[in-house]
């Protein structure tokens, strides 16, 4: 222990101790046998789930695919108590791993990397923390997560609120006790959707102010059934195979059927269905033209909006919480429990501030221009600075000591994700430009860690001291991205996917909407192809650069 605490240069520096940065270290120690070390700001391992608490945080994928595969004892051994995992027992579930493989003898828990500046001389990373560190290592991969930076909105005054505030993505640990407390939660998005059912039932009153009116999906979350786990887990082989070449990274049937190919009857029904079944089932089970097709869309749209009058007893409040400025699924599909049924509560209010804006925080509440609203917390559920925030914070610069924020001044450029050119040896996990946000994210994490670590076992056996991405794939993988993009309807909405939520952000599709399996695809065609697409240099200078068209891809 006294040698790895003194240690410092390494073969490779991982950043965050998430899914990702545990699977990573996984990989890079005990397969590739190299020296690695795991910077993480918390003080225990679980990436997003260290950080959100909040109440009613869960994950919106079903359980049984909402883990590692690497390691089938694992698999086996664990069972998940219900539908979707809830947040304390997904930290229980990478604890148990971290102690199954001794993973946090290789991590410095508390420690946030504040710089990290590639070293022209001899290709290392030289990488400092907030703690002191000075360290440097051959690679430098990200594990820091798409959503880990969280976003409190500029608004006048709140240094001047004399109650408590929180933001959803940085809960106290010790939790936080509503009961007989007036509470405002600014904010409709996943971790709104999730906790405001949750803070109502403890808090004396409910104010929530909504900006933009929200499409979810019941989760019908319970108690997860014993035979349904016991016949996953008697085939996860193939489960897991069925996920990984999903559009989604889940082991669900796609149904090559048009909503516009039956009668409304017959639509109505299969929206019925899929309604009471819960979850992504009603995206991806129900008809193939959702997503892209908008005639298609207004049919699942308007089903959802009538079952939004259904639920909500009171009209006006109803027609507040319709959704009618985005399609259907073009912002993150939001899977809920209770969350309609909430507004028929007596101690719950909903305030419209797209009509009537929020104006300051003051001492003891919120001011909009229809009045002031009496407070003693604010919760903000307003989301974070997705895909790229994370990255800002650090000071990243490449060669010639170029600034990753001013690279990515005009919206991230990678390749595959995967890298960026003019960073050798800057690995993303889950990085912009690859399915990420927009897939169940564990199948996606395992591949990036497995594309990483095999690409560096490469390296080393071909005596290859840096790789990065070729500007010229780079260039046709981001335009590639943008044209799958244009084919959906993701761009038809003002969503945190293209940046809308920050001010200033520029509005560029971030994740990439082809599809996990034909993404996998992309990928195992570039490394069975020597790594084509990036520069790949040893002592002698020797590169290998694929033309344009070799990196494109036909939208799947």
């Amino acid at each position: 222990m006294a040698e790895t605490a003194t240690k410092t240069d390494f073969d490779a520096v991982v950043v965050g101790a998430g899914f990702a940065g545990m699977y990573m270290l996984r990989r890079l120690r005990d397969e590739l046998g190299v020296s690695a070390k795991v910077f993480e700001a918390g003080d225990d391992v679980g990436g997003t789930w260290y950080w959100n608490r909040y109440p009613g945080a869960r994950c919106d994928s079903e359980s049984y695919m909402y883990c590692f595969s690497f390691d089938k004892d694992l698999l086996q051994e664990w069972n998940w108590s219900g539908k979707y995992p809830e947040q304390p027992e997904i930290l229980r579930y990478l604890s148990h791993v971290a102690d199954r493989f001794d993973l946090r003898r290789d991590i410095q828990f508390n420690t946030r990397v504040t710089s990290a500046h590639f070293r022209e001389s001899d290709n290392r990373w030289e990488i400092e923390t907030d703690q002191g560190d000075k360290v440097t290592a051959q690679y430098l991969i990200t594990g820091i997560g798409c959503l880990s930076a969280g976003q409190v909105p500029d608004i006048k005054g709140l240094d001047t609120f004399k109650g408590d505030w929180y933001h959803t993505g940085s809960w106290p640990h010790e939790g936080v006790d509503f009961t007989g407390k007036r509470v405002g939660v600014i904010g409709t998005g996943s971790s709104g959707v999730q906790s405001i059912p949750v803070i109502a039932q403890q808090a004396e009153h409910l104010t929530v102010f909504q900006r933009t009116p929200q499409f979810t999906i019941p989760a019908r979350h319970g108690n997860v059934d014993k035979e349904f786990l016991d016949d996953i887990k008697s085939r996860y082989g193939e489960v897991w195979d069925k996920a990984r070449k999903s559009a989604g990274g889940f082991p669900i049937d796609m149904i090559d059927r048009s909503a516009l190919s039956v009668s409304d009857e017959e639509r109505l029904a299969i929206y019925e269905a899929a309604w009471e079944q819960g979850g992504f089932h009603f995206l991806f089970a129900s008809f193939s033209d959702i997503a892209t097709d908008r005639r298609a869309n207004d049919t699942a749209a308007e089903f959802i909006r009538g079952k939004i009058r259904e639920i909500v007893k009171d009209p006006a409040t109803a027609d507040k919480l319709v959704p009618t400025d985005h399609p259907f699924s073009s912002k993150r599909a939001l899977i809920d429990t209770n969350y309609f049924d909430t507004y028929n509560r007596d101690n719950v209010e909903l305030v419209d501030i797209r009509h009537a804006p929020i104006q300051e925080i003051t001492p003891t509440g919120i001011r909009t221009e229809d009045g002031d609203y009496d407070l003693d917390v604010i919760v903000f559920a307003t989301g974070f600075d997705a895909m790229t925030g994370t990255f800002f914070k650090m000071d990243i610069r490449g060669k010639g000591g170029l600034p990753l924020k001013e690279k990515w001044a005009e919206g991230p450029k990678t390749y595959l994700g995967l890298s960026t050119h003019g960073f050798p040896n800057l690995f993303m996990i889950t990085g912009p430009g690859s399915p990420s946000v927009l897939s169940n994210m564990p199948v996606s994490i395992e591949q990036h860690v497995e594309f990483i670590s095999d690409f560096i076992e490469y390296m080393r056996a071909h005596e290859l001291d840096v790789a990065e991405a070729d500007a010229d794939a780079e260039e046709v993988w981001v335009n590639h991205v943008n044209e799958i993009a244009n084919m959906t309807l993701y761009p038809l909405a003002n969503s945190w996917y293209l940046g809308a939520n920050i001010p200033g952000k520029p509005r560029v599709f971030m994740p990439y909407p082809g599809g996990v399996g034909p993404y996998r695809e992309k990928c195992d065609e570039v490394a069975a192809n020597d790594y084509e697409g990036f520069l790949l240099d040893n002592e002698a200078q020797h590169f290998a650069k694929v033309p344009h068209e070799a990196v494109k891809m036909q939208m799947p």
